[in-house]
Formats: C-alpha cells, structure tokens, sequence
C-alpha cells in the first residue's frame, strides 16, 4: 500500500487524484496552503503566488481572512474524499500557548485528524514550535510535520533534535529532506528515535539512497504537491532501493505504523 507522507491542497482536486492513481497511492496526508502554485500560467503568476509562500516561511501572511480560507479548503477535501487523504491540522506559531493548546484540542484532535502540520516557523526560530509539542503531547502523541526546505537552517535542524529529545512521545517528522541540509538532517533524525524525515523535494537522489539507507524505518515517501509529483517522487524512492521490505515500508509502511492506520490497510489489502 503506497502512502503519499507529504501533500497540500491542490486546486482542482481531481487532479490532485488523477495525479495520486498514475502513482498508484492508495491515500495522501494533507496540509492545508495558501499559495497554489498549480494555478499559475505564466513566470510573472508563479512569481505572485511563490511571494505568498515566501511570507508564509518569513512568518507572515498569518491574516485570519487567508488562514480560515485555507483552512475550509483543507476540510472541504477531506470531506468530499475521506477515502483518498490524510488529513492534518495547521497552527498559528505566533498564537499564544494557550491558545495554540486549545487549536489542537478543537481543530485537530477534535475533528479526528491525524497530526499537526505542516509548520514553518521563520529562520532561526524553530524553538517557537515546543507549545505546539506540548499540546500534542497532551492527545496521546499527535505526529507534528514541520517545514525542512529553506529557509531552515543547520541550526534550526539542531533545534528540532532537541525538542524531540525534551518531547520523546510526539514524533516529528521533518519534511522535504531538510533541503540542502540533508546530511544534518538524517545525522540529526538518525539519533533521536522519536524523530521521522520526509523524502519530498530531495535535491539529489543520492540524498534519498542515503536517508533510506540510515533511516529504513523512518524515511517516509512524499511528494509535496503541488510543487513535486507523486510519480516522480515514487520513481526516485524506486531507483535508490530494491524490491522488497524496505522499499515497501517507505513507500507506505512506515507512516501506516505511524499513523495507526495498519488495521485499516490490512482491511483494504
């Protein structure tokens, strides 16, 4: 069973299903977004809706108007096809802790999500994602994805092994392979057994030959949609591995075992 571990809301949706059956993913997880890259036509419109995702990582663009547009266009989907995604819950990192608590205990586990993400605290301030952490700590341990792509750092990296370290009950998972950071990155998940990294967006294949090779049972296969494709992403885990059980729990396994999701499966099986 092939799991897409990374995706956001992509404008028309059937695309974004028509996209999931050429690779042959059975379910995807979900962010929501406020930039959609897939509706650009031309340099000059990718370059508007790259700006809003540019704000978004700087730690602007936090307006309530985006954030619960956003947000309603994530719960759209998931409930228009429950069947096909996997879905996770944003937080405002500059909320107060009190108030992210309570985000996490309506917003996500009290609407049956799976986890918490994906954050994008700004550069150099990865410590602002603890009382997101905490909150998940307090609903049984709700996997929390944070932004590993630019602009985080060596440094940010280093903050989120430590936060996994003070929090060992939430798994977290850093996507995109932590970009160009990736040896930090695997070094980083490869000491904390709490800590997970998505293959997504992966500037080298060596990269993925080497985070499966560290990583075997907590590498997670993504494609970050709209911006990557899942056939792509699933060829490039493809090539680096063999057939067999650690390409099987990559592509699908481990983030079965880390959502829960393993009776469900073996019932679709």
């Amino acid at each position: 069973m092939i799991l897409d571990a990374h995706a956001h809301v992509r404008l028309p949706v059937r695309d974004h299903l028509a996209a999931l059956d050429a690779a042959g993913v059975a379910a995807s997880v979900l962010f929501a977004t406020r930039p959609h890259p897939e509706r650009a036509t031309d340099l000059a419109s990718l370059r508007r809706e790259m700006s809003v995702l540019d704000a978004a990582l700087a730690g602007r663009g936090n307006g309530t108007d985006g954030y619960r547009a956003a947000v309603g266009e994530l719960h759209d989907t998931l409930a228009a096809h429950p069947d096909r995604f996997l879905g996770f819950g944003p937080v405002p990192l500059d909320a107060p802790e009190e108030e992210i608590a309570a985000i996490v205990a309506r917003d996500v586990a009290g609407r049956g999500l799976y986890g918490i993400g994906e954050l994008t605290p700004p550069a150099g301030q990865a410590a602002r994602v603890e009382p997101v952490l905490r909150a998940a700590a307090d609903h049984g341990g709700l996997p929390v994805v944070v932004h590993g792509f630019a602009p985080t750092t060596p440094a940010d990296l280093a903050t989120l092994a430590d936060l996994a370290a003070r929090h060992p009950s939430v798994p977290l998972v850093v996507s995109q392979l932590g970009g160009l950071n990736w040896m930090e990155a695997i070094a980083y998940v490869r000491e904390r057994p709490s800590m997970y990294l998505e293959l997504s967006t992966a500037p080298l294949a060596l990269a993925v030959r080497m985070a499966v090779r560290e990583l075997p049972d907590r590498a997670l296969f993504g494609s970050d949609t709209p911006y990557g494709d899942p056939v792509v992403a699933r060829t490039v885990v493809e090539r680096v591995t063999s057939p067999g059980e650690t390409r099987d729990r990559v592509l699908g396994g481990n983030l079965a075992e880390l959502l829960g999701l393993d009776s469900v499966l073996s019932g679709q099986g």
